[in-house]
Formats: C-alpha cells, structure tokens, sequence
C-alpha cells in the first residue's frame, strides 16, 4: 500500500468504500425480500380447508398442499437466487464504472499538486543555484487548501529570487567600485617609479606593488567573471570553440616554454557569448600550465563533436589528484587540501568560473583524474 500513489489510494478507497456500500445494501434487500415476499398465486396454505386425512377428500388436500408448498418454496428460491445474481452482476458493473471515475476524479483533484511538483521539480534541477526562481505556480481555482499551498510556494520563490538577485547585484556592484581605485593605484605606482629621480629602492618597490595590485585586480576579474555567468544569456552569437582554443593555445605557448601544448583542434559550433567562452578556455589552459609538474610537463587540448554537442577536453600531466577531492576543485576559493587559497597559486575561482559559464550555456563542466597524475576535464555545451 505504501507503494501506490496518491491517485491510486484514493481511488482504491473510493472504490472500497463505494463496494462496501453495494454488498450491505444487497443484503438489506436481501432480507427484506425474503420477509416480505407475498405468497405465490395469492393463496395461503391457511386458506386452504381442513378435512380428515383419512378421507379421500382430505388426502387431496394434503396433496394439494404439498404440491402448493414445493411451488411456493421454489418460486422464493429462485426469486431470492435471481436477486442475488442480478444484483451482484449489477454490483460489480456500476463498482468497475465507479473505480474508473473515482481515478479520473482523483486525478482531477491532485492536478494542482502536479503542477507545484512539477514547477519545483525545475526549480531543483536548474543548473545553477538561484536560477529558475522566477518561475511561479500561479495557480486558480477556488481558494482551497492547496490553492494556499500554492501561494506560499510563489511568496517563498519570490523572496528567493530577489534575495538571489540582490547578491548577485552586489557582487558585480562591488567588482565595479574596486576595479577604480586598483587602476588609480596602478597608474600612480607605474608614474613613481618611471620618474628619472626615482631610486633603485623605489622602483624595486613599486614592482611589488605593481604585482600585488595586478593579482587584486585578477581576483575582482574573477568574482565579475563568476557574478556575470550566473545571469541566463540573453543574447547569442555563433562561436566555434576549435578558432578560441587555437587563439589562447598559441598564447599560452609562448607563456610557458617549459610547457609542452599540444593541439588536436577540430570544428565545434556552438552559440554563446563570446568573452565569457574565451574566458572559459582561458581558465582551463592556465590551471593547466600553472598545476604542472617542472619538467617534461605537457598539456593537451582538444575540441570536437561528441554525439552531436561541442566538446572541449583540457588534459595535462601534474600531482595526482584523488577522486573524491575532484568536486572541491570546482567550488569558489577551495583548493584540493579543501582550505582556501593563499599565496601566489590563484584564488580557486578558476574551475567554478569554467563551471558557471558552461552551465548559464545550458552545458556542463566536468573533471576526472589521470592515474599518472593531472587532470582531464571535460566542458560539453549545445550545438549551435
């Protein structure tokens, strides 16, 4: 019982309910048939005269009322036998017709909480969390128990969206104020210490702080990248990711001599925007680079079909990685030690950026560990 549905219980209990009501009524009827039946042919054994038996009169009418009690018991029998057989059939047609409009109007009755289930069911499975909250039940219908339902379900989503939204804002807001005073220091520090009069001390000084400010203005980079691509795409141009992983593939091998890229590039349209797919591609070949081993280090990058989608697969050689600390890589200032960042070694947005850009695609992003170490991570996105 625990199995069944809602929709099956109901009607299960409808149609119980609905042949119980049958069975006692047939067997009222049945009693008060067999008390109130009236005597066949409208005589009475009592109306029948009395005589002696030892007379031949008298054993005619003994006769005659034998007989007359063998008609009158067969006629109640068969009348009782046809009212229960008539009946029963009668009984388990109108029960079958019965069950099948209980199914129909149990459906009818849980048709709104289909719909809550099925609007939560797309809120749950959308790939990024805070989208889709701007779906609502709306639902109509007489202001019932689940029509209240309903309404604090839209009220929660409601809160939820503009919560989701107002961070979402902030973060981007904030990107934006500091992005001014990091290029008003850059331009202040590359002034000092480009002056003729400037010291070696100075200069020397002013290099640091041009990296400090260079690695704060990457991070604000980053957390605009992540706000951005939380955002549902509202316009779409046609890319191929083979002609955007040729362009940084040919950067990155002049960054990192010591690093071998190696390229199997073939054709994969898609459609999306551009900037965040290059900083998508971006991303996957400088975790690359950068979590390499010293010598003999290679990475390998390679586009194409994969039953019909656009694919791009990252692999390089690096320390190996265990299974179960894969997913951490992907959440935002998370390193595979599961602490947070520090150091000179990123700030752990790299792979949530690559992870929120395919998915506001409609795509995913996923990674594996070599067994010889390093990573492979595999991003598929919709075709064009």
């Amino acid at each position: 019982m625990k199995r069944l549905t809602i929709r099956a219980r109901l009607t299960l209990i409808y149609g119980g309910l609905f042949l119980l009501a049958g069975v006692v009524l047939l067997a009222v009827t049945y009693v008060l048939v067999d008390q109130r039946m009236p005597q066949p042919f409208g005589v009475s054994l009592r109306d029948l005269p009395k005589t002696s038996p030892t007379t031949p009169s008298g054993q005619n009418v003994d006769n005659l009322r034998g007989l007359l009690q063998e008609v009158q018991d067969e006629a109640k029998r068969n009348a009782l036998e046809s009212l229960l057989t008539q009946g029963g059939i009668a009984l388990i047609v109108v029960s079958t017709v019965a069950i099948a409009f209980g199914w129909l109007l149990a459906g009818r009755a849980l048709q709104p909480l289909l719909q809550i289930t099925g609007t939560a069911r797309r809120i749950a499975g959308a790939d990024t969390a805070g989208r889709g909250l701007h779906e609502r039940i709306a639902l109509t219908g007489p202001a019932d128990e689940v029509r209240e339902l309903a309404d604090t379900f839209d009220e929660m989503l409601e809160r939820l969206d503009r919560s989701f939204d107002g961070q979402r804002r902030f973060v981007a807001n904030a990107s934006h104020e500091l992005r001014t005073p990091l290029a008003l220091n850059r331009a202040l520090v590359e002034l000092a210490i480009t002056r003729p009069d400037a010291s070696a001390e100075t200069r020397q000084l002013g290099e640091s702080l041009l990296a400090v400010n260079e690695r704060h203005e990457r991070l604000i980079d980053g957390l605009l990248t992540l706000a951005d691509s939380e955002n549902e795409l509202t316009e779409r141009t046609p890319v191929d990711l083979a002609e955007v992983c040729a362009h940084l593939t040919d950067q990155a091998g002049k960054q990192s001599p010591d690093v071998t890229v190696r390229r199997a590039l073939e054709s994969a349209p898609t459609s999306g925007d551009p900037v965040l797919l290059e900083r998508l591609t971006f991303n996957l070949v400088e975790n690359a680079l950068r979590h390499n081993v010293p010598a003999d280090g290679w990475v390998e990058v390679r586009t194409g079909l994969v039953d019909g989608r656009p694919t791009l697969t990252v692999s390089n050689t690096g320390p190996v990685i265990a299974g179960y600390d894969v997913e951490t890589m992907f959440q935002p200032f998370r390193r595979l030690s599961r602490e947070r960042v520090a150091g000179t070694r990123g700030f752990g947005l790299g792979l949530s950026i690559v992870r929120a850009v395919a998915r506001a695609h409609g795509g995913t992003a996923e990674a594996q560990p070599r067994a010889a170490g390093g990573l492979i991570v595999t991003v598929t996105l919709p075709p064009a």
